[in-house]
This record gives C-alpha cells, structure tokens and sequence, in this order.
C-alpha cells in the first residue's frame, strides 16, 4: 500500500517494504550526490530526547551535532529504513536540519537506505547484506 504523503522534493513515496513496515522509496532517479530531502522537525533539548526515547519509544530522532530533531509527526524520513550498505547519507543542515544525500545512483521505485549508527540495530538486523551474511554463517 502507498502513502500519499507529501514532501518538498517530490523524489520520494513511502509504500511496503520488504525490510521491514513501511519504506521510503525513489519516485524519479536520483544522482550520487544529489539531495534527497530536508530532515526536519520538532527540536528538542537532551533530556526531552531521552524522555521521549524511553517514555514513548520514540525511534525518529536525529542529531545534528546542535540539536535534537524530532521527525515522529512531521516527515516522511520517518519511513527510512535500515541497511549495512545503505545507498543515503545524513549529512548536516542547519541548527534545526539535516539533509538526505543520495551516495550513489538510485533508480527509480529503488528503496532508500540509511545507516542507523548504533550497535543494537545488528543484532537485529534484516537488511540485504545481513540476510546474505546470514545465509553463509
């Protein structure tokens, strides 16, 4: 099932993923390189970070090195999934952003892939490269 939800580029749909839930796709072909969108959200301080991570199970915050940004209700990047080799970076924007920044060339209906950066997401992972690696141990 796809999402009708909007955002500023138009490059993105979210829609069922064979990772897992729901996943952020390219509606056009992207250039390595090219920016994907901006992250934004709610910015809020540390504690209410980890207030919210641990009180509301809140999984869709970002650092941008300045600020805590969080994405629950307001973007679609919530939707991104994980991946050992993810073909996006997250790279800093201003004091309350991010940007989505394509890593290589992404085609069309292609899902798009982030790093989450912290070790608990392995154990547990299903990303390609895991399933793959798995499959050989």
């Amino acid at each position: 099932m796809e999402l009708k939800l909007t955002d500023q580029t138009g490059k993105v749909i979210v829609k069922d993923s064979e990772i897992s839930g729901k996943g952020l796709f390219a509606s056009q072909d992207i250039l390595e390189g090219e920016e994907i969108m901006i992250i934004d959200g709610e910015v809020i301080d540390e504690d209410e970070c980890v207030r919210r991570e641990n009180e509301e199970n809140n999984v869709y915050i970002f650092w941008n090195e300045i600020n805590y940004i969080d994405t629950a209700k307001t973007a679609k990047i919530k939707f991104i999934n994980h991946s050992c080799g993810p073909n996006c970076d997250v790279e800093d924007g201003d004091e309350s952003s991010l940007k989505l920044i394509a890593n290589r060339f992404i085609k069309t209906g292609e899902e798009l892939t982030i790093d989450y950066g912290y070790e608990e997401i392995y154990e547990f992972c299903n990303c390609h490269i895991c399933a793959e690696e798995s499959k050989i141990a």
